[in-house]
């Protein structure tokens, strides 16, 4: 059985520029820090950037959970990012946001007031 989302994984070309700002997004230092792979822990689950791989703002999105979406956006594109694809509100009060890192990824966002932390497994 598919227990859920654990690990979001981005290629990069500069791993050390990538790791210095994704520092800076999420405000943790990683936990694993290797030429081949560097992995934060983000709020119990995993970022992990990977050298040498192919960037995409196409296909697969993952969206990384917010309390406030505005001011999120407005710190994330201060350090560098462009907004890919602008704040939404989708209904019920959910909102998202796509953004592309200064690497070639899109790093979307979402605030939904109704997300269950207890139901995560």
């Amino acid at each position: 059985m598919i227990k859920g989302l654990r690990t979001v994984v981005y290629p990069v070309a500069d791993l050390a520029a990538a790791k210095e700002w994704y520092v800076k997004v999420f405000g943790v230092t990683p936990y694993f820090d290797q030429p081949f792979y560097v992995g934060f822990s983000v709020g119990g689950f995993e970022l992990g950037l990977i050298p040498d791989g192919r960037t995409a703002t196409a296909g697969s999105m993952v969206y990384w959970g917010v309390d406030d979406i505005e001011a999120e956006v407005e710190r994330i594109t201060a350090l560098g990012a462009t907004v890919h694809g602008a704040i939404q509100d989708v209904g019920e009060n959910i909102k998202t946001v796509e953004l592309a890192d200064p690497f070639g990824n899109l790093l979307c966002l979402i605030y939904n007031p109704h997300f269950d932390l207890k139901e995560v497994r």
